[in-house]
C-alpha cells in the first residue's frame, strides 16, 4: 500500500487552503472578531487574530495566609470547589452573561460581555461579585459575608508587534490609581485602541491600621507593567505570583514575619505602572463589588460608557431569549420553564466554549515503514516507531472551534466538532460555516486533518506528553460531514439524517452570508477540500478484501482504522470498545465503513446541490456500494447484528461480535432505511433491556458481553450523548416514514428521548454540571465535569418534535 509517496506532499503542512476558504473576513467590523475566545480560563477576551491583545481575569478570597495560593482562580479546573459555572445566556455575535458559583472562595461572580455596534464600537465586560450565603466565615469577615475580602486581578497582554502603555502613569505611581485605569494600545491588526478598567464609588474596600496601608491604600487600583517573553504571556497566574512574592518579601524585610500586614494587604502586586507587553491590574474589595472593562477601538463612533454597557447587557439578554424561542425552544413534553432554563444553559455553554487557538503543533512525518501496519504484530512495531520520537513542531496553525470541555479538553477535537456544530447550525449557520472552514484550513496537501488540535505551548500544557504528537496516517470520525447534511437541510435542499429542524435560513443577524445563495457559494468553495479529505480516508484507511476470501458487492469498499494498539483504537473515538484479539492487519471495522457511507452520502448531496452532476452520480454509486458491503461484510446471521471482522488462525474471515454501539453504527449513520431487512433486529437489540436499553439511555456495550464494565470501562457500558443523539435521530427518521417498523420506532423514539433528557437534567440539577458520560445503572454523571460539548446535544433532543401519541417503553 505505500502511502508514503503521496504523503510527502504533506510536508507543506500549512498550505494555500487557508486562502481557499477565506470567504469570511476578520476585519475590525466583524461581529465575530472579538469574544471570550480563551475558553480554558474562566474569563478571557481576545480577537480571532494571531499575535494580538489577550486578556484574562483572576480572583481569590484573601483572608488568611495559608489558602490564597491555592484559591486563586484563573484556568478552568475540575473539582476546584465550584458549585457550577458557565454561560446563562450567550450569542457570539452580541455577547451574554456568565456566572461562576465559586463555593470554595465563598463568592458568586457574574461576568457580562457585550459588543457595541455589532463589534464596530468595541466591547465591554462587567465583573460583579456577590458573597455567597453559604460562605464560611473567614478571619477578616467578622461582620459576616458582607465584609468578605476578595482580590481581583485583570491582565492584558499584547503578542507580537504592538504596544500597551498606562495613560497618566505618573498619577498612580506613588499610591495607585484612585479612579479609572486607562491603557492605550496599538497593534498592526487592531490599530489604536483604549482599554479602560473602571472604578465605582459604590464599592467598598478594606481598611486597617497597619502602617503598610498608608503607602498602599486598598481603595486604590494597583498596576504592575511588565515586559515578559512573548511565549510566557499565557502564564499570567505564575507572573501574578511572582509579582506578589516581591511584595511579600519586601513586607517581611520591613516588618518581619511576626508583624506582617493582613493578608488582603500582603497579597498585592507591585505598583509599577508604565509601558510593557503585559499589565496586571489589581483591585481589593470588601463585600459585593462591581467594575467594568471597556475596549474602544479608534474607529468607534464614540467611546462606550458604563451606562451604555448596562443598557447593552439588558438588550443582549432580551434578544437572546427571543431568538432562543424561535430556534431551539424545547418541545413537548419539555415545554416548561425549568427545561427552557436548562436548555439555554447547555446551549450557551456549548457556544460560549468557542475559542480561537494559534500556534505550532507536534507532528510525526517520518512515514516510517512500520506505520503502514501491514504485518501481524503491527501494533508492537508502530509503538517502537513512535518511541523513536521523530516528531517536529510545525506551524503556526490557527483554529476557530468549539471544545468538548473547558477544564479538561480546552482544544479542538475533530470527531467532537461535528456533533458540537449540530445545535450551532440551527442558531447561526454562518458561524457554523466559519468554524468548518477553519477546520478545513488546517488540512494538509494530502487531505489529512489532525484529529486533535494542540496548538501552542498553552494548549500543550494541558495534554500528557504521550498524547501530544499527531500522525498523518491517523484518522478520526469525519463528523464535519454531518454538519454539511444539516446545512443542506437548513437551505431546504434535502431532508437530512442529522437534522429535524427544516426551517430555511434567512438573513441571520443582519449577515448576508447566512442566506441560501451564500451557503451554496461557500459549498462550492470548500467542495475541493471535501473531495481531498474524502479521498485521503479512502487511501489511508482501506481494508483488505483481496488477500482473503471475502465475497462482497464491491471489491473496494472496506475499511480499517489505523493506529490501534492491543486494547485501544483511539482513532475510532471509541477507545477501549472491545475489538478483535489479537489485532490483525486484515481487520474490518463496522463503525469506519459506516462513517465512510455517511461521508459518501454527504458529499453526494453537496455535489448534487452545487450542480456537480457527474460527481454526484459517482458518489451516489459509492454510497450504494458501501451500503451493500456493510451487509455483505459485517452482518452476522447467527448473531443477528453487525460485527467487526478479522482473520482467524486458518486465514479465514470471521466476525467478531461485541454487541453495542458498533453493532448499530449503520443505523446511527442513516444507512438503514425503513425497508432494510436488518432494521427489525437492530431495533430489537437497542430496545432490549438485557442488552443495550437502560432507563437512562442506550448503553455503549451490551450487559451480556463478558467485557461489560471491565478495565477502564470508558466505552464498555457508560451512556454517551453523542451516540444516543444519533440513535434518537435515526429513530425519528424511521418513525416519520412509512415502513414495517414505523410504530416500533415511534414508541422507542418517545421513550428514549424522555430518558435522555431526564438523565442529563437530573444530574445537572444535582451537580451544576453536564458530564462526559452517564452511568447506565444510576444515570449519574461521571468522568469529566463541565462537558458542555456533545452532551449539549440534549438541547437538540429537546427541540425535536414530540410525536404526540407515542407510547412508552412498555409497548416495545
Amino acid at each position: 500500500m505505500a502511502w508514503r509517496g503521496w504523503a510527502l506532499a504533506g510536508l507543506l503542512a500549512v498550505s494555500a487552503t487557508a486562502q481557499e476558504t477565506s470567504v469570511f473576513s476578520k476585519s475590525s467590523n466583524d461581529s465575530l472578531l472579538w469574544g471570550p475566545y480563551r475558553p480554558n480560563v474562566y474569563f478571557g477576551v481576545r480577537p480571532r487574530l494571531p499575535k494580538s491583545l489577550t486578556t484574562g481575569l483572576m480572583w481569590a478570597r484573601v483572608e488568611d495566609f495559608q489558602s490564597v495560593q491555592h484559591n486563586v482562580r484563573y484556568t478552568c479546573e475540575q473539582h476546584e470547589g465550584m458549585a457550577g459555572y458557565g454561560w446563562d445566556a450567550y450569542d457570539p455575535r452580541t455577547g451574554g452573561v456568565q456566572t461562576v458559583h465559586d463555593k470554595g472562595n465563598g463568592i458568586d461572580i457574574e461576568m457580562d460581555f457585550v459588543k457595541f455596534d455589532e463589534g464596530r464600537g468595541g466591547w465591554g465586560a462587567r465583573i460583579k461579585g456577590t458573597p455567597r450565603n453559604d460562605a464560611e466565615p473567614g478571619a477578616g469577615s467578622e461582620g459576616g459575608v458582607q465584609t468578605m475580602k476578595t482580590a481581583v486581578w485583570f491582565h492584558a497582554g499584547i503578542e507580537g508587534l504592538g504596544s500597551l502603555e498606562v495613560q497618566d502613569a505618573e498619577a498612580g505611581e506613588e499610591l495607585g490609581f484612585d479612579s479609572d485605569v486607562v491603557i492605550n494600545g496599538q497593534s498592526q491588526d487592531l490599530g489604536e485602541f483604549k482599554l479602560t478598567i473602571t472604578e465605582s464609588d459604590r464599592n467598598s474596600h478594606p481598611n486597617h491600621a497597619h502602617p503598610a496601608y498608608q503607602t498602599k491604600p486598598l481603595d486604590h487600583t494597583f498596576v504592575h507593567s511588565l515586559q515578559v517573553p512573548e511565549e510566557a504571556l499565557w502564564q499570567a497566574k505564575a507572573i501574578l505570583f511572582s509579582s506578589m512574592k516581591t511584595t511579600v518579601d519586601a513586607y517581611v524585610e520591613e516588618y518581619t514575619e511576626q508583624k506582617m500586614p493582613p493578608p488582603w494587604q500582603t497579597y498585592t502586586i507591585q505598583n509599577r505602572p508604565t509601558e510593557g507587553n503585559m499589565h496586571l491590574i489589581q483591585k481589593v474589595f470588601e463585600g459585593s463589588f462591581e467594575f467594568d472593562v471597556l475596549y474602544t477601538p479608534s474607529s468607534a463612533a464614540k467611546p462606550a460608557t458604563s451606562e451604555d454597557l448596562t443598557q447593552a447587557i439588558e438588550t443582549v439578554v432580551e434578544s437572546f431569549d427571543q431568538k432562543y424561542l424561535e430556534t431551539l425552544k424545547p418541545q413537548a413534553p419539555f415545554n416548561d420553564d425549568k427545561h427552557l432554563l436548562f436548555s439555554k444553559s447547555l446551549f450557551s455553554n456549548l457556544i460560549g466554549g468557542i475559542g480561537y487557538f494559534h500556534g505550532d503543533q507536534l507532528i510525526d512525518r517520518s512515514y516510517a515503514p512500520e506505520y503502514e501496519e501491514e504485518n501481524e504484530g503491527f501494533w508492537q512495531e508502530t509503538a517502537e516507531a513512535r518511541a523513536r520520537g521523530a516528531q517536529k513542531l510545525e506551524g503556526p496553525y490557527e483554529l476557530f472551534t468549539s471544545i468538548p470541555s473547558r477544564p479538561f479538553f480546552p482544544r479542538g477535537f475533530l470527531w467532537d466538532e461535528g456533533f458540537h456544530l449540530l445545535p450551532i447550525v440551527d442558531w447561526d449557520p454562518e458561524l457554523c460555516m466559519q468554524i468548518v472552514s477553519s477546520w478545513f484550513n488546517t488540512m494538509d496537501e494530502d487531505g489529512w486533518i489532525a484529529r486533535e488540535q494542540i496548538l501552542g505551548a498553552e494548549a500543550r500544557s494541558k495534554v500528557p506528553v504521550e498524547f501530544q504528537v499527531q500522525y498523518p496516517h491517523y484518522a478520526n470520525p469525519p463528523t464535519l460531514f454531518m454538519v454539511l447534511e444539516a446545512l443542506l437541510a437548513k437551505v431546504g435542499a434535502k431532508q437530512s439524517s442529522f437534522s429535524t429542524t427544516q426551517q430555511v435560513v434567512g438573513d441571520m443577524g443582519g449577515n448576508a452570508l447566512a442566506n441560501p445563495d451564500a451557503v451554496k457559494a461557500w459549498l462550492k468553495q470548500v467542495y475541493p477540500l471535501l473531495q481531498r479529505n474524502f479521498e485521503w480516508y479512502r487511501r489511508t484507511q482501506w481494508g483488505d478484501l483481496k488477500s482473503y476470501d471475502r465475497p462482497a458487492y464491491s471489491s473496494k469498499e472496506a475499511y480499517r482504522w489505523r493506529g490501534r494498539s492491543d486494547r485501544h483504537i483511539l482513532t475510532s473515538g471509541l477507545d477501549d470498545y472491545p475489538r478483535a484479539q489479537p489485532p490483525h492487519p486484515g481487520e474490518l471495522h463496522t463503525d469506519l465503513i459506516s462513517w465512510m457511507g455517511m461521508m459518501a452520502s454527504s458529499i453526494h448531496h453537496v455535489a448534487d446541490y452545487i450542480g456537480e452532476t457527474e460527481d454526484a452520480g459517482r458518489y451516489a454509486k459509492m454510497t450504494e456500494a458501501i451500503k451493500r458491503n456493510i451487509d455483505d461484510l459485517h452482518w452476522s446471521k447467527s448473531d443477528k447484528t453487525y460485527c467487526d471482522a478479522t482473520i482467524d488462525d486458518y486465514e479465514d474471515s470471521v466476525h467478531v461480535c461485541h454487541k453495542g454501539y458498533i453493532s448499530i453504527f449503520p443505523f446511527m449513520t442513516g444507512l438503514l432505511g425503513p425497508d432494510s431487512p436488518h432494521l427489525k433486529d437492530t431495533l430489537d437489540l437497542i430496545a432490549n433491556p438485557d442488552e443495550l436499553w437502560s432507563p437512562h439511555g442506550i448503553r455503549s456495550l451490551s450487559k451480556q458481553d463478558p467485557l461489560y464494565g471491565t478495565d477502564e470501562n470508558y466505552w464498555r457500558s457508560p451512556i454517551w450523548m453523542n451516540m444516543n443523539y444519533l440513535i434518537v435521530q435515526s429513530l425519528y427518521n424511521i418513525a416519520t416514514q412509512a415502513g414495517p417498523q414505523q410504530g416500533k420506532a415511534r414508541t422507542m423514539y418517545a421513550a428514549l428521548r424522555q430518558n435522555l433528557v431526564a438523565t442529563v437534567y437530573q444530574s445537572w440539577v444535582e451537580t451544576g454540571f453536564a458530564w462526559e458520560q452517564y452511568n447506565p445503572e444510576t444515570g449519574a454523571g461521571q468522568r469529566t465535569q463541565h462537558f458542555t460539548g456533545w452532551t449539549s446535544l440534549v438541547v437538540r433532543i429537546m427541540a425535536m418534535p414530540g410525536l404526540e401519541g407515542s407510547g412508552g417503553h412498555d409497548e416495545l
